[in-house]
């Protein structure tokens, strides 16, 4: 699978614009870094915005899975689905499709692994256990690594939970400061298959968003980290950049009313690996 390390281009929709503050900052480090990016079509809506949650996922450089994207937390919310499928069309994606349903926020890529919170068995209720891993290890060609799902986060995606650092090496959210108990659930589930890093550091108080900051966007070897206008950005800030010490750090201003909203930078950003001179770009 194409990792985050990997990628070169990124996508934001356009109705990230009512975000201003967010907005602004973000394509200026974007523009400061050389980074590519570009603006999805038909997505003008400020509901649009979750890009990493409907748009397809990259298995290799030009090849995208499509899956279903209708998760149960917008039954009755349909306004907040764009229309997806056309925006494959508009950017010539080469798509393979499946009807199983999928939220792209609960994919984390690991090299030849992929974490998923069990939330994908409730979407898929009606599918067999192992049958449905089995396809989307098929479909994924990665091992898929379940672990359990944090209720406090009624979406049950994993990019607030954990992410990639590299080789067999992942970072897990403070969750020892928060739910002891369910950080040992969590370690469980890992262990197995990584080392698990803890996102720790020492502050008296420990904003209850403090979740959002392992929520960052990786391109390259840049790493964008939500700032949340708090004495505690400069810390997390410190601590990502001493788990990836090959990797720029930027601190983007201005995500509080996104994480409010109940996302941060790696929901509201599409990366991938393209040829720039190619019609995708």
């Amino acid at each position: 699978m194409i990792q985050d390390y990997e990628t070169n281009l990124v996508y934001l929709a356009n109705g990230l614009k009512h975000y201003r503050p967010l907005f602004t900052n973000l394509v200026s480090e974007l523009e400061g870094e050389d980074i590519a990016f570009r603006f999805l079509p038909r997505t003008e809506s400020d509901k649009h915005v979750w890009v990493r949650d409907y748009m397809p996922i990259q298995i290799q450089k030009d090849k995208f899975l499509r899956y279903w994207y209708e998760p149960d937390y917008l039954w009755g919310f349909e306004s907040y689905i764009p229309q997806y499928r056309a925006i494959d069309k508009d950017l010539n994606l080469n798509c393979k499709s499946t009807d199983i349903i999928l939220d792209g926020g609960n994919v984390i890529k690991c090299a030849d692994k992929v974490i998923m919170t069990d939330k994908i068995l409730k979407e898929n209720r009606y599918r067999h256990k192992k049958k449905l891993i089995s396809k989307l290890e098929d479909l994924l060609e990665a091992e898929i690594v379940l672990i359990p799902w944090d209720r406090e986060e009624e979406f049950g995606h994993a990019d607030g939970m954990v992410r990639y650092i590299e080789g067999n090496r992942v970072l897990m959210n403070n969750y020892a400061k928060f739910d002891p108990l369910f950080r040992d659930k969590l370690i469980s589930a890992l262990i197995p298959h990584f080392k698990v890093e803890e996102f720790f550091y020492y502050t008296p108080r420990h904003s209850q968003y403090s979740w959002a900051y392992i929520n960052f966007l990786q391109v390259g070897s840049t790493i964008f980290v939500p700032g949340l206008g708090i004495d505690e950005d400069l810390l997390a800030v410190e601590k990502i950049q001493s788990i990836y010490p090959n990797c720029k750090v930027i601190k983007i201003d201005g995500c509080q009313d996104l994480v409010r909203d109940g996302g941060a930078l790696n929901c509201v950003t599409w990366n991938i690996q393209a040829d720039l001179s190619n019609k995708i770009s």
